[in-house]
């Protein structure tokens, strides 16, 4: 089975511990109709195994040569390549442009280290590769280490890139970020018919979703393929998962005794999006409630009624205007 993209360095870190001289290539420009965009990795191995995609199929083959190239000399290589249309379209583009790929010999050290527990930890970091020769500095929130000194403007560049979750090349174009974001989570109180539709659709968009109800009839393996279900209330449930910054909560349920307890942890998070359905008659009620809890100054940052105003009343439209609304909630917060 193919990784996932967030997986390709975890095996390439097998690799390594295996003994494996591994390599990486990362995109790190493109211009026009690219099969893939800036920061898609592909790791290889000595022995010409790999694993993840910088082209969809167009270049690898000179990229694997490349990086087995840079395994045996240790240097980093910055590659150009012309996609044509004829290859654009075997990939499924409508027509070619350019990419530029950044190969570097991959080495267990520090720096690497610290990424990966960054990594486990669902903590945002950033890696910045000089492009001339691959020197390296990691990015945290409050710091940088590493090799590559990072002026307080490129520091600066760095951690705008992560914390908007958009790998690219710093303004000057000598360095190129490549941002190790976690894959957002979507915490959905209320097995409705509405979450049949918004859970699924919210993991095809890259959310990790979880699905909350302490009811039995409801949340049921057979209603929900594919999501991940916690019969918990509530309140356990979101002290287990502990939604972060990269977390975004939604109720379904019009049920106090469930949402009421949910918005409330919510609100003591760092979550960038809370949202609640029912109508604002319901949603005045809802935030009398929570002001009898003392969270009266924090309930304006619940969306309700919840979703962008599409004007479709169907459980598959409601869900697909709560998506649109945390999707631009995510990017305005990270902007």
């Amino acid at each position: 089975m193919t990784p996932a993209p967030d997986d390709i360095l975890e095996l390439a870190h097998d690799w390594l511990a295996a003994g494996r001289g591994v390599a990486l290539a990362t995109v790190v420009r493109t211009w026009g109709s690219s099969p893939r965009p800036a920061g898609s990795q592909m790791a290889v191995d000595a022995g010409g195994s790999f694993a993840g995609s910088v082209s969809g199929g167009c270049i690898e083959a000179a990229v694997i040569e490349e990086a087995l190239a840079s395994i045996g000399d240790g240097r980093a290589r910055l590659l150009d390549f012309g996609v044509s249309d004829e290859a654009a379209w075997e990939v499924g583009l409508a027509c070619g442009g350019r990419v530029q790929v950044l190969v570097e010999r991959l080495k267990a050290d520090a720096l690497f280290d610290r990424l990966l527990t960054l990594r486990a930890s669902r903590r945002p970091a950033a890696l910045v590769s000089r492009l001339a020769d691959g020197v390296q500095a990691l990015v945290e929130a409050d710091r940088v280490t590493g090799a590559l000194a990072l002026s307080a403007d490129e520091f600066a560049q760095a951690r705008a890139r992560l914390v908007s979750g958009q790998s690219g090349v710093l303004e000057d174009g000598q360095s190129f970020v490549r941002v190790h974001a976690p894959a957002p989570r979507l915490l959905i109180v209320g097995a409705a018919h509405i979450a049949q539709f918004l859970a699924p659709m919210a993991s095809m968009a890259g959310f990790a979703v979880t699905l909350i109800d302490p009811r039995r009839a409801f949340l049921q393996e057979a209603r929900f393929p594919g999501i991940a279900l916690s019969g918990e209330w509530p309140d356990e449930a979101m002290a287990r998962l502990a939604p972060d910054a990269g977390s975004a909560v939604v109720t379904l349920t019009h049920d106090p005794k469930l949402d009421d307890p949910a918005l409330a942890a919510a609100l003591a998070s760092p979550a960038f999006y809370i949202g609640a359905l029912g109508s604002e008659r319901t949603h005045a009620k809802r935030l009398a409630r929570l002001a009898e809890q003392g969270l009266a100054g924090e309930t304006q940052r619940i969306h309700a009624p919840v979703g962008l105003k599409l004007g479709g009343r169907q459980p598959g439209e409601i869900a697909v205007a709560i998506l649109a609304q945390i999707i631009a909630v995510r990017h305005r917060s990270a902007g």
